[in-house]
């Protein structure tokens, strides 16, 4: 948002969970024929010119409806309402969400980074004893999870990548449980975050290997502990950075790969929705920038 207020741009932030509150009508005269009123602020459908698909919140349903079905109930609603919304804005969005959805399969991006030319290191995705110790036979290997990386609950719990030496029998029924992805471990020089935007590349070197803990994930240790290092990567990788995030319908990109000891890139996975800030007050890379210069070059088609 600084950088929009910095040119001078309006911009309306919806925040999406305090949508009950709002009075909202959508009509079908045409595509842009709705309109979300929120007293002091209204926002209609042809107004909107680009939008940027951020951090969106659960509908808050009114504490006034108490019977958990009808909560149910509500909260449907108001994704229904949603889904709708993001439908018509369509065309306008960074990334539209329905693309975000696709692109966030793990072994999709893996077939598609194939496809671009990137390296990608071995990899099975299975719930089943036999295959996971079957792959564990081979190379050194690590696992991660395929979608969640978090387990909410009392206490919440994050599920770092990690290093699989071997599985019992009784590992078996745990397994069973839930499917997880194993992969070959790639000895890293560094890890590399690549930030696409449109065709603009931005790439930092993560000096992951600095320390035990984040040798494997580099989350593990906390971003601060971590240099981080403007790289300039050769252009054939920052040409397949850009021709993957095209192939899964996006504008903006989140890339994670391993810069090996031998100076190869591995694709490990790309996030369609990622972080970038910390990117850009690290190493000053203009990200927001960019960003912004897209959301215009999309306002002015």
């Amino acid at each position: 948002m600084l950088e929009l207020q910095r040119r001078g741009l309006s911009y309306h932030r919806l925040n999406t969970e305090t949508l009950p509150r709002a009075q909202v009508r959508i009509g079908f005269e045409a595509a842009d024929d709705w309109s979300i009123d929120q007293g002091d602020r209204r926002l209609s459908g042809d107004a909107v010119r680009a939008a940027y698909f951020r951090r969106p919140g659960t509908p808050i349903i009114d504490a006034a409806v108490r019977d958990d079905g009808e909560r149910t109930y509500c909260a449907s609603e108001w994704g229904g309402v949603l889904k709708t919304l993001y439908g018509r804005l369509e065309p306008r969005w960074l990334n539209a969400p329905s693309a975000i959805m696709i692109a966030e399969d793990k072994p999709r991006q893996l077939l598609a980074a194939r496809a671009a030319g990137f390296r990608i290191p071995e990899t099975v995705v299975t719930n089943a004893l036999e295959p996971a110790v079957r792959f564990l036979q081979g190379a050194p290997a690590i696992a991660k999870p395929l979608r969640e990386a978090r387990i909410d609950g009392a206490e919440e719990t994050v599920i770092f990548t990690s290093r699989v030496e071997q599985l019992a029998a009784r590992d078996g029924r745990a397994l069973q449980a839930a499917p997880l992805i194993l992969q070959r471990e790639v000895p890293k020089r560094a890890d590399v975050r690549v930030t696409v935007v449109g065709d603009r590349v931005f790439a930092a070197a993560i000096g992951s290997q600095a320390h035990e803990e984040t040798e494997v994930d580099w989350r593990r240790g906390g971003v601060a502990a971590l240099t981080h290092e403007v790289l300039e990567l050769p252009d054939a990788i920052a040409a397949r950075c850009v021709a993957l995030v095209r192939s899964l319908n996006l504008r903006y990109g989140a890339i994670d790969l391993v810069w090996d000891r031998e100076g190869e890139f591995w694709f490990l996975e790309v996030n369609p929705n990622g972080q970038w800030a910390w990117i850009e007050n690290r190493t000053g890379l203009p990200i927001a920038a960019a960003l912004v210069d897209t959301l215009e070059e999309i306002a002015g088609r």
